[in-house]
């Protein structure tokens, strides 16, 4: 049996990452529903709509979900408390040290997995024990590591470092780039971009067409001086550009992001103002479908592939 479905008891051993703005409880029970691991983005969510949206997540499945925590969130003992009262019995950590709170969760039986960018993360999360690592390059969307490894490099040399379960994630939207990852050491994937254009994803249908129109090179990573991520070219994304260029301290930048900007491009549809995450992936994304259809065909991409792969000579 494969280490992620074993994990999570789950179908498939796909992953919808827990993005700001997109994921919630409708997304995640789709993705859950058809076999995958839904994961409910709390890191923009106040404690009591990250409540609610458990509890619609808990009625509209009956398969394991999780929920994913940005450990910087300003009120992350909250969030823990609820995930904890609630029964939640997965957490994805992201963003922080995961020593502070995977003992605390794991008394609580809960299974934790923590985002990492690095071997060195990757390293200190094991030791902090928790029960998987994602591992995510440098082609995903929202926040990555300052190192810029890519997805293909920094698989390998995770795997060599870490004995517990690795997702691969970042650049992975499609059976062919699942069954690469997996080629290169990963037991499973995580997903965002792909499921962001999903029908279920709560993003703007304004973000969701941006997306389908994106091209090669239409997503660029930058505010590395604050925390690096990467973002649709756009009126917003000039700006930053722009003062980064002159050298801007850390200080106008945070001011330039300002509050919500992120919400104003994701959530409200602002295309010019707005923040908009997504990953260089997106250039390969043509449609909107249900989350389990978009599923459904990842796997059955990845059996495809993995039979013309059986077919490749190399003498």
């Amino acid at each position: 049996m494969n280490k992620i479905t074993q994990l999570f008891n789950i179908q498939y051993p796909i992953v919808q990452a827990g993005m700001i703005w997109c994921s919630g409880w409708e997304l995640a029970s789709a993705v859950s529903n058809a076999g995958g691991l839904g994961l409910i983005g709390s890191g923009s969510m106040y404690p009591d709509v990250l409540r609610t949206h458990i509890q619609k997540c808990k009625a509209a499945t009956d398969k394991p979900f999780g929920v994913n925590v940005p450990l910087i969130y300003p009120q992350i003992d909250d969030h823990i408390k609820i995930i904890i009262e609630e029964e939640v019995k997965i957490v994805f950590s992201s963003a922080g040290n995961p020593k502070k709170y995977t003992s605390f969760l794991k008394e609580h039986g809960i299974t934790v997995v923590h985002v990492v960018a690095g071997v060195k993360f990757a390293l200190k999360a094991q030791e902090a024990g928790v029960d998987a690592i994602v591992a995510e390059g440098f082609e995903a969307g929202g926040h990555n590591g300052s190192d810029e490894t890519t997805t293909m490099v920094l698989i390998p040399q995770v795997r060599e470092a870490v004995d517990i379960p690795l997702i691969a994630a970042g650049g992975i939207g499609s059976g062919r780039a699942m069954l690469a990852a997996m080629a290169l050491g990963a037991d499973g994937v995580q997903i965002g971009s792909r499921f962001v254009a999903s029908v279920e994803s709560s993003g703007h249908e304004n973000f969701k067409k941006a997306i389908m129109d994106a091209g090669e090179g239409s997503t660029k990573l930058v505010l590395k001086k604050l925390v690096p991520v990467r973002l649709i070219k756009n009126s917003f994304f000039e700006k930053v550009v722009e003062a980064e260029n002159r050298g801007a301290s850390r200080e106008e930048l945070t001011d330039l992001l300002g509050r919500a900007r992120a919400k104003k491009g994701m959530f409200e549809g602002d295309l010019e103002e707005g923040e908009l995450e997504i990953g260089q992936v997106s250039g390969m994304i043509k449609n909107i479908k249900p989350a389990g259809d978009i599923l459904q065909e990842i796997i059955e991409e990845f059996e495809l592939a993995k039979k013309e792969l059986q077919k490749i000579q190399i003498s």
